[in-house]
């Protein structure tokens, strides 16, 4: 994957900085009001705006964004600004807000958690009536619960304009957001649990991992309530008062995600702290027994050494008891000092 911006292009040139695919991209059309509804699938744009009607609300999903010639068809068609269809190729945004005259564009990640984090870039375009979707080809997203509200005409969003399923798109993927804490957190209480009764050198490595995922997520989710904020403030009309209710309420769930996200890093720092002083503690145990049994035995083998020095003249060479007396002297020399630890407390 390339991951630099294509330097020394003036703003507006579109270099898409993805994996290099050969898929073809899918056009997802879904045209709504509050009795009618209407949905199909192409792959090709022509033949996907020809059923584009005026008197219905409509999102058109476009699922890859490397085909830079369709992306450049889909903008002049709806008349986007080059340096919005710039950030939409470039699939290393960081979540923003864009307002324009007549549209309004977010970009932000869009979270899935597996065995580990996954995130592609989404980018959503609000016009007169109409929704652009733009989103990685990685065979899902987080719309099925919204596809499904639509089909099945449940609560709002067949009753309200665009800017409700505006919202309702962004509301999906901050949800998704809520999922990957849950399950962050799950795996957490398990690290934790291994650490505290018997930490291994796998946990650590999970427990690294974890943190990965955590700051990358707090990487996400603050921008993202820059976003969100920005989004409330803007006098565009597009966005009415009745919609921007909603968008208050997605303000407070971000906010929650951040201090969800904020209380786990701090919860692994200190779990990492508790792992690390852990370790340090064993292996203080190890080098106090390792120092207390030298401690121990240096004066016996200094007694031991000078006795078998191979020295005619030596006190108590020739002694009947000398073998005793030397064994008695090295066990007293023992005795003594553990004796001595045990006073101090330091066994």
């Amino acid at each position: 994957m390339s991951k630099f911006h294509n330097i020394g292009a003036p703003p507006g040139t579109m270099f898409y900085n993805g994996e290099e695919t050969d898929k073809k991209i899918k056009i997802t059309l879904i045209e709504f009001n509050e009795t009618d509804y209407f949905e199909a699938e192409y792959f090709d744009l022509s033949e996907c705006l020809k059923h584009v009607k005026p008197n219905m609300v409509k999102w058109i999903n476009v699922e890859g964004v490397h085909n830079i010639a369709l992306i450049e068809k889909i903008g002049k068609f709806y008349n986007l600004h080059p340096l919005t269809l710039e950030d939409i190729v470039h699939i290393d945004q960081r979540p923003k807000f864009e307002d324009f005259d007549n549209y309004v564009l977010t970009v932000m990640r869009m979270i899935a958690y597996e065995d580990e984090v996954h995130s592609e870039q989404l980018s959503l375009v609000l016009l007169e009536n109409t929704v652009l979707s733009f989103q990685e080809p990685h065979g899902g997203d987080a719309f099925d619960i919204i596809r499904n509200r639509l089909r099945l005409a449940k609560g709002r969003v067949r009753k309200l304009g665009a800017d409700y399923l505006f919202y309702a798109l962004m509301d999906a993927v901050v949800d998704c957001y809520f999922n990957a804490i849950e399950k962050i957190g799950d795996k957490l209480e398990v690290i934790e649990e291994e650490i505290m009764n018997d930490p291994k050198k796998e946990s650590l490595i999970h427990l690294y991992n974890l943190k990965r995922e955590v700051i990358y997520l707090r990487k996400q989710v603050w921008p993202l309530r820059d976003m969100i904020n920005n989004l409330i403030r803007t006098e565009n009309g597009l966005i009415t008062d009745n919609t921007q209710i909603f968008f208050r309420d997605l303000q407070d769930h971000s906010t929650r995600i951040i201090d969800t996200v904020e209380t786990y890093r701090d919860l692994l720092s200190g779990i990492m702290d508790i792992h690390i002083s852990t370790n340090a503690n064993k292996m203080n145990e190890v080098m106090k027994v390792l120092t207390i049994m030298s401690t121990i035995f240096i004066p016996v083998t200094f007694i031991s050494g000078v006795y078998g020095m191979n020295f005619e003249h030596m006190p108590g060479l020739h002694s009947h008891y000398g073998y005793i007396i030397t064994w008695t002297v090295m066990l007293a020399v023992i005795f003594g000092l553990l004796y001595y630890f045990k006073r101090k407390k330091w066994i």
